[in-house]
């Protein structure tokens, strides 16, 4: 059976942790930061879990992560 391949776009924006759970990002961090509040911002800034009911969808984009 060939390779699977890795989702470029998700590869880049999903980590898997030692226990298995989905590490992401937070959204809204790129523009338009001039109208949100410091705390906003340095809440944007830490990292999260990816939802559950996603966890299978993303594992099977990043096979080998």
């Amino acid at each position: 059976m060939p390779k699977m391949k890795t989702h470029s776009g998700a590869k880049k924006r999903f980590s898997l942790t030692k226990s298995g759970k989905v590490k992401r990002a937070h959204a809204y961090k790129r523009h338009i930061l001039s109208k949100k509040s410091p705390k906003r911002k340095r809440g944007l800034r830490a990292g999260v879990y990816a939802d559950k009911t996603n966890e299978a969808t993303i594992k099977k984009l990043i096979p080998y992560k």
